[in-house]
């Protein structure tokens, strides 16, 4: 079984569990079986792109956010990373490309 596809349900149950969600009314919301979304969160199944979609919609976060699998370090840390990789002009052309398509 796919590692990615354990992460990816482990994430989507976080989510779905902080927002105080059961299976059976993410499932109803997202329109799919309950089974489903049990098999997605278990990794037995990898969604479609259009049902990834619809859990990211239902769950209230952005795609891309269901596969942030480690938590991000503090804000204060990030920022400075950040500052110190923007002295790479290839790597700071690449994150202002990356902002553009998320703002």
């Amino acid at each position: 079984m796919s590692n990615i596809k354990k992460l990816l349900g482990n994430r989507i149950r976080e989510i779905r569990r902080s927002k105080n969600l059961t299976q059976e009314k993410l499932a109803e919301l997202v329109g799919i079986g309950t089974p489903n979304i049990s098999y997605i969160e278990t990794g037995k199944f990898a969604p479609s792109m259009d049902t990834l979609e619809k859990i990211a919609e239902v769950l209230e976060v952005k795609p891309f956010e269901l596969y942030m699998f480690e938590p991000l370090k503090p804000a204060n840390e990030l920022r400075q990373e950040l500052i110190k990789a923007m002295d790479d002009e290839n790597l700071l052309k690449l994150l202002y490309k990356f902002y553009l398509t998320i703002k």
